[in-house]
């Protein structure tokens, strides 16, 4: 027996398309899921822009902890990889 998806299917692009309207998407997210990405999304921005601050206060004190600054700028890229990762889940997949 085969479970029935009752979910409204959407595209995360702003203008809303339905999976309907548009056969060639693939994986259409539902408004909730566009929703929650997107406030991930925003949420992960902002740790990368704190933790930028961070490293520039830190590069320029007299006395910069050279450890610290390893670990910063490794968590900032993790970070930056992340943001990718969340970026590319709200472009569609479109068949060529």
């Amino acid at each position: 027996m085969q479970a029935v998806n009752n979910r409204k299917k959407v595209t995360p692009d702003l203008a809303g398309v339905t999976a309907d309207r548009s056969p060639a998407i693939k994986n259409p997210l539902t408004t909730e899921e566009i929703h929650a990405l997107r406030q991930q999304l925003e949420e992960l921005r902002l740790e990368h822009r704190d933790l930028d601050d961070v490293i520039h206060h830190l590069i320029h004190s007299a006395y910069p902890d050279q450890l610290q600054l390893k670990r910063l700028k490794k968590r900032k890229l993790k970070l930056k990889d992340t943001i990718d990762m969340v970026e590319s889940r709200l472009i569609p997949d479109i068949d060529a």
